[in-house]
This record gives structure tokens, C-alpha cells and sequence, in this order.
């Protein structure tokens, strides 16, 4: 019993080291989003001398704009990245078809192709794609389709599917067959199979990849940055580097603007967390 309650504490006293490591980046932001350029250089570790609530506000007002254009980019990716890849993991799990084990491995084997390494050739790709014309919300414009969200999106939405096709291929593999088996028996057709049975059972692995797919995009930095030019369209990544440029590198705003930019994400897992982490450890389904 001694030696279960010392292995308890021991466990316990190495989750609290890894929480405290992982979480004190986050306590030194908001530190230094509150200390001026002098404090910062002279006293890096001590408290700041005052509550400046203006760094906060100015860095809101230059970033806000920055921020919508994520949500807006990320809403559409996370849309288009869940129903293709959907539907692709439910074709390579539930039908059978000549060549469907090749396929599925050479979709894998683009894991192994470095998104650094089609940079180039995307973005000539891109530019010389047919413009579609219209000056709207979308934000169509430019050559071709640079300085455009579908820029954005559409690199992202195809990116995706590497992934999303591997996750939700093996989530619906899980599914009992005798659930489609019945489906069919009543006259239901792979699309009604696909939307009343698959769907519905597959809401946390579509939350998890809902989360990943929103996170890395929102994070994305060197995509958007070299394919978007437009202060109207540009998001948040890119965004908060020009505000610390344009100010003159005064680290309190710009740390201000990073933890602001951080609320999205925070409640992207603060209210997608339980799905997320059902997601990542649904083991089966028993009929």
C-alpha cells in the first residue's frame, strides 16, 4: 500500500513539473505584454510595475481585422476539410473497388513530402490558376488566385485530406458492418448510409480533426505571407508580425496582440476538448 501511494505521488509530483513547463511560456507572455522595452531588458524575471491596459487595447484595434480573416479562412477550411475527407475515409473503409489498397498508400505516402518542399511550385501553381473574377467578401482579386482567401483555403482543404482520409478511414472501419448491413435491408443507398449511420457516429473524430486542421492553419505563417499581399485579407500570424514591426518592436504590444490572438484557440479547446480527446481514444464500436 506505501509503495502504491509513493508511486501516486511520484507520478503526481512529474505531471505537475510538466504542467508547470508547459504552461509557464504562457505566464511569461502575459508578464511581458505589461513591462516596457527597459523593464524587459534590465529586470527579464521580475513582475511589471503597473497595469497597462493600453497595450491591450492597441493591439486589439490593429489586430481584430487580422484575427475575423483567420476565423473567416479556418471556418471555410474546417468545412471543406471534414466533408471531403468524410467521404473519402467512408469510400476506402465501406467500398470495395480495384486498386483501393494502392490508393490509400500512395495518399499516405505524401506524408512523407515536406510542405517546404512545394512551396515554389504551388505558388506558381496558384498564380496562374484562371481568375474568377468579382471584387466581394471572398476576396477575390489579384493574379490568378494569389491575394485571394481561396489561396488560403483550397492548399489547406487538399493538405488536410492526408490525414483526414487515415483517421476517419480507420474510425469507420470500426463501425459494425451489421448497422449498414441493416441500413441496406430497408433500401438505404451508400448516401443515406453514409449521412444517417457514419456521420452521426463519427462526431468525435470529426471534432479532433475539426481542431487539428483548425489550429495548424491558424498558426500558419509562411503560406499566407508569400501568397497574400492585402491588409483586407491577410490573417493573424502574419498580421501580428507587421504590428510589432510598424511598432518600432516594442515587445509589451506585441506580446499583447499574441495573447489576444490566442482566445480563439483557447476556446476552440475549451469547448471542443472532450470531443477532442474522445476522438483520439475511441477504441471501437460493438454492435
Amino acid at each position: 500500500m506505501k509503495r502504491k501511494h509513493l508511486n501516486q505521488i511520484i507520478i503526481f509530483s512529474i505531471l505537475t513539473i510538466l504542467i508547470a513547463i508547459t504552461l509557464f511560456p504562457f505566464f511569461m507572455t502575459i508578464v511581458l505584454s505589461q513591462k516596457t522595452n527597459a523593464e524587459i531588458h534590465s529586470d527579464f524575471w521580475t513582475l511589471p510595475s503597473e497595469f497597462r491596459p493600453e497595450y491591450y487595447i492597441d493591439a486589439f484595434a490593429y489586430i481584430i481585422n487580422y484575427i475575423k480573416n483567420s476565423l473567416i479562412v479556418g471556418a471555410g477550411i474546417v468545412v471543406g476539410a471534414l466533408l471531403l475527407a468524410s467521404i473519402s475515409g467512408y469510400v476506402f473503409a465501406r467500398l470495395d473497388f480495384q486498386g483501393k489498397q494502392t490508393l490509400f498508400v500512395m495518399v499516405l505516402a505524401l506524408m512523407m513530402v515536406p510542405g517546404i518542399l512545394t512551396l515554389v511550385p504551388a505558388y506558381r501553381w496558384y498564380n496562374q490558376l484562371p481568375f474568377l473574377g468579382g471584387n466581394n467578401w471572398l476576396g477575390f482579386g489579384g493574379q490568378g488566385l494569389l491575394d485571394t482567401r481561396w489561396v488560403l483555403m483550397i492548399p489547406a482543404i487538399s493538405g488536410s485530406q492526408i490525414i483526414g482520409i487515415f483517421l476517419c478511414r480507420t474510425f469507420f472501419e470500426q463501425i459494425p458492418r451489421s448497422l449498414f448491413e441493416a441500413a441496406r435491408i430497408d433500401g438505404a443507398g451508400e448516401l443515406k448510409a453514409y449521412y444517417y449511420i457514419a456521420l452521426p457516429l463519427s462526431l468525435p473524430i470529426l471534432a479532433t480533426l475539426a481542431i487539428l486542421v483548425f489550429v495548424g492553419n491558424y498558426n500558419d505563417y509562411i503560406w499566407p505571407l508569400v501568397t497574400v499581399s492585402s491588409d483586407e485579407i491577410q490573417v493573424f500570424a502574419v498580421g501580428v508580425t507587421k504590428f510589432g514591426i510598424e511598432g518600432n518592436l516594442d515587445y509589451a504590444p506585441i506580446m499583447a496582440g499574441y495573447m489576444i490572438g490566442s482566445v480563439p484557440l483557447i476556446l476552440v479547446f475549451a469547448f471542443g476538448m472532450r470531443y477532442y480527446i474522445e476522438g483520439l481514444t475511441k477504441g471501437g464500436l460493438k454492435a
